[in-house]
């Protein structure tokens, strides 16, 4: 690979990163919020290579953790590369160190540790500041967790394995966007290792959904889709016998599906995911959202437009998010994500009033949030340098607002 991309301009780099991994140019454009001319205008070298920002972007898009692989050298003067936070050291401590010996005088209990899970969980959804929030208390129930699952044994063990999975999964929340790419792997390996030891299909597919994430952001999309298509298949069968959290988490992989598919330009498919799990969500409470993956109907609803803005439908992601209540939906990070996607739909118009605005609502609503998702920062930086100057002083101060140096 080194010596394919010597000498390359970034446009020839972009172009060939991106047919090794079987990137067609109008997925990867919808995928940072451009078209597929404007891509192929960069790969050609018609058009400046890309700003910082939305080098960050593409490199996401592509799985490259280096955005050097991208530039040829170092990033662009200004460039601030992906956004980290001060909770990452105490969690990839907790995550990383290892437990050759472990006491058995103190014996934990795992109720205890589900119900410290679920508060945990229930944080990260009410907090205006999640990572902060959840990133004090986690590294402690991930050490208390994996020291259950050493001294207690039959059923509590799984219970204990259960838990874990549960923060290992909440783990990968928390890191998603902030951490490198290893220290994710990793807890969402450990997430999976602890469902399998488990051996609880609840666990595997919530697991699996977590997992999927991770796969999905680094470029593998279609192992992506497999697995939270494997794990729907594991819970039908129990979906008449069960209660709401399998139903839910059911429906939480139709949505993961209909996403990756619309990544992967498939809009039959990803329509067709996104219906069933519609049909699903009609099924439950009209207030049940699942602890972890929110699953319900207001999260099926805010979903659906980010399929929409993902299959480049920008109107249709306008009109989907207009029925929306904002105050309805049950997670501050995600009621920001809603704003966020209703931005990125009017990007995609070159609307730049409306989007600079929207994005304001969502940074009002959790500017924690917003400062580390690469969307947010991406559009924030685009504004202050292709939105004009009706709206270039408001631009400067989101920029700011999300720690852009521009």
């Amino acid at each position: 690979m080194a010596d394919e991309l010597a000498d390359k301009t970034i446009g020839e780099r972009i172009q060939i990163l991106r047919e090794r991994q079987g990137k067609s140019r109008p997925v990867l454009a919808g995928l940072v919020g451009r078209s597929g001319e404007w891509l192929k205008a960069v790969e050609k070298g018609r058009l400046h290579p890309p700003r910082w920002e939305k080098l960050v972007q593409l490199a996401d898009a592509l799985g490259v953790q280096d955005l050097a692989e991208l530039t040829g050298d170092k990033p662009p003067m200004g460039a601030t590369g992906r956004a980290t936070h001060e909770v990452v050291p105490a969690m990839r401590e907790a995550i990383e160190e290892t437990m050759l010996s472990v006491s058995a005088e103190r014996v934990p209990d795992s109720a205890m540790l589900h119900q410290r899970t679920a508060d945990a969980w229930h944080l990260w959804h009410t907090s205006p500041t999640p990572r902060a929030s959840v990133g004090a208390v986690l590294p402690r129930i991930l050490r208390e967790a994996r020291h259950a699952t050493r001294v207690l044994d039959g059923d509590q063990r799984r219970q204990a394995h259960v838990a874990l999975s549960a923060a290992y999964a909440l783990s990968e929340q928390v890191l998603a966007w902030v951490a490198d790419s290893a220290l994710l792997w990793l807890a969402a390996d450990r997430c999976m290792s602890a469902a399998e030891q488990a051996d609880d299909p609840e666990a595997l597919a919530g697991a699996a959904w977590v997992l999927g994430n991770v796969w999905r952001s680094t470029g593998r999309e279609e192992d992506a889709l497999r697995l939270v298509t494997d794990a729907a298949e594991l819970l039908a069968p129990h979906l008449n016998t069960s209660g709401d959290g399998t139903r839910a988490l059911w429906g939480s992989c139709r949505l993961h599906a209909a996403i990756t598919a619309a990544r992967l330009g498939r809009e039959g498919d990803a329509l067709r995911h996104l219906d069933q799990a519609s049909d699903m969500a009609d099924r439950l409470p009209d207030d049940y959202a699942h602890p972890w993956t929110l699953f319900g109907r207001a999260n099926t609803d805010v979903t659906g437009v980010s399929v929409q803005v993902d299959l480049r439908k920008s109107g249709q992601a306008i009109d989907v998010a207009e029925q929306i209540n904002p105050d309805q939906v049950p997670s501050v990070d995600r009621r920001a994500r809603l704003w966020l996607e209703t931005a990125r739909a009017y990007h995609q118009r070159r609307e730049h009033t409306a989007t600079l605005h929207v994005l304001q609502r969502a940074t009002n609503v959790s500017e924690e949030s917003m400062r580390c998702h690469p969307l947010s920062r991406g559009i924030a930086g685009e504004l202050v340098t292709l939105g004009g100057r009706m709206v270039q002083p408001e631009a400067w101060g989101l920029a700011h607002r999300l720690g852009l140096t521009v």
